[in-house]
Order: C-alpha cells, then structure tokens, then sequence
C-alpha cells in the first residue's frame, strides 16, 4: 500500500480553533444585526468565518511561520433579534469572561458590538483604536444603532484622548463629526495619509500613543475601512480606502501589541459577497491577528 499523499495531511487554521479551555486566544461570535442604518445580514459573519477558516492553512509562506496557537472557540453569543441596548450585556460578559486570556476576538455582526466590547476591559483603563471608514459620532438620543458607538462611548464616560480613529473615508462623512471628534480630543488619521504612509505604520503610532495613556487596548476593524473594490461586503465601504494588504500588515502589527487584549471585526455582510472573496479575506484577517498574537 502507498504513503498517503502530502496533501492529505493539509493542516488547516480551523485545527487550531476548538474546545481549548487554556488557549491563550479566544473566539466569540457576536451576530448583532439590529438597527443597522443599512438594513443587511451582518448577522452572518462568525459562520462566514468558521466555514472557510479550513480553507486556509497555518503556514505562511512569506515569513516561514507555521502557527500553532490554539483558539478556545466560546461560541456564539444569543442575540437574534435583540436590539443594541438588549444586546449589550451579553456582549459585555462574553468577552469579560474570557478577560484572562491574552487576546479575544470577537466578530460581528454590525458595530453596535464595539461598545459593549470596549466596557468588557474596563471603561476607565481602556484605549480604543478603529480602522473604520467612519466617525460613529451620530447622536444617541434616538437610541443606539451601529452608527454610534463611538458618541455611545463618549456619553458612558470614556474620554476622547483615548480614542483613535484611523481611515476616515472622504464624502462619508460629516462635517458635524468630524467638529465633534476634535472637540473630544479624537486622534483622526485619514485614508489618504494611511495609503500614502502605510496603514500599518500609522496604526503602529496611534498604539503608542495610546499606550502612553491607559492600560489595555481595544481594537474596532470595521472592515468597510478597505476599498470597495477590494471589499465589496460592506454597504459602508468606500472607494479608496485603504488596500486590503495593507489591512492585513495593520491587522498582524496590532495582535503583536501586548496591550491588545481585544478586537472585533464589524460590518461584514456575507449576503452582499462577490464569490467567496469576503470570507476568504476574513479568514486572512484571523491568520494575521493570530501571527501577531504568535509574535508577542
């Protein structure tokens, strides 16, 4: 009888995510899909992510690492139907409970989950980045939707030098925010000085920079931050954005960061993919953060 092929002991990225109680990395699906501004199927992305991550293995040809971290996948948490504010405990004690681990990514679902993501390591020592197209400073008095958890934070307490906000879309935003994001101290970093810099390079110095001022960092990759022509699965995603390449060394460059303790990925929309391109670049996203995370 002949060895069995090479091919046959293909060693997926999905080997790595299970039942690991001690795993120094945690996996938590969050399908909020409540009062989004543009009604989708955000709700989708953490089965869109579990399903191709055996499609995508755990070498990386580039650098020569094979990863062998183990993810404690936590499941799901139950929010089908819920509105933000139903959805904000639960969310908050998911990631709380795994608040002992050295990373914990949590994937949306739409943006509304950022905020109790954020209050899960402590409003009055966090930092929180996002890569994200927009500001999310809409006012809140007619409640709370993806399009505000940044204003959301704000008004819980979270001081606005302790925020930044890198790739701001031009014409996708307003004039309002903006005013407003300055006024609380916002660090604003846009696309055009991400492309023209690096996305990595900018992200680098905004974690500096934070890191000066609290204890543990909180990052939002709301993934309509990259170019519509490379990101087609976001109703929020701009052309020219930032380069989907330049996503994935961001992505690796913050799971390196030991103040990093936990990010989410927000507004992937499954239902609005071209081919698989969506999840295969989700699942890319999930490789790096772990090869930073490896890093550390």
């Amino acid at each position: 009888m002949s060895e069995p092929s090479e091919a046959l002991g293909w060693r997926s990225v999905a080997d790595l995510v299970g039942n690991h109680p001690d795993a120094s990395v945690a996996l938590i699906g969050a399908p909020l899909n409540e009062r989004s501004l543009t009604p989708g199927r955000c709700d989708l992305g953490p089965k869109a992510l579990r399903a191709v991550l055996p499609r995508l293995s755990t070498y990386d040809v580039e650098t020569g690492l094979d990863l062998e971290l183990k993810v404690h996948d936590a499941g799901d948490v139950a929010l089908k139907a819920a509105s933000p504010f139903d959805a904000f405990e639960p969310v908050r004690d998911a990631v709380k409970a795994q608040a002992h681990r050295a990373m914990t990514i949590l994937v949306g679902g739409n943006n509304a989950i950022t905020r109790p993501g954020v209050h899960a390591l402590g409003l009055d020592r966090v930092g929180v980045l996002t890569l994200d197209a927009h500001f999310d400073l809409r006012d809140t008095d007619q409640g709370l939707t993806n399009g505000n958890p940044i204003q959301a934070l704000l008004d819980d307490g979270l001081d606005g030098h302790r925020i930044s906000q890198v790739g701001l879309a031009p014409f996708a935003n307003t004039r309002r925010a903006h005013e407003k994001a300055e006024a609380a101290g916002i660090s604003v970093r846009t696309a055009r000085e991400c492309r023209q810099r690096g996305l990595a390079t900018v992200v680098v110095e905004e974690l500096e920079r934070l890191s000066s001022l609290c204890e543990v960092i909180y990052v939002d990759f709301d993934i309509d931050v990259i170019d519509r022509s490379q990101w087609p699965a976001s109703p929020g995603a701009r052309p020219g954005g930032v380069s989907v390449h330049d996503f994935f060394d961001a992505a690796r460059a913050i799971g390196a960061h030991a103040k990093v303790r936990a990010v989410d990925l927000t507004e992937y929309d499954p239902s609005l993919e071209v081919g698989d391109l969506g999840s295969l670049t989700a699942g890319r996203w999930f490789c790096e953060l772990l090869a930073g995370v490896a890093a550390r």
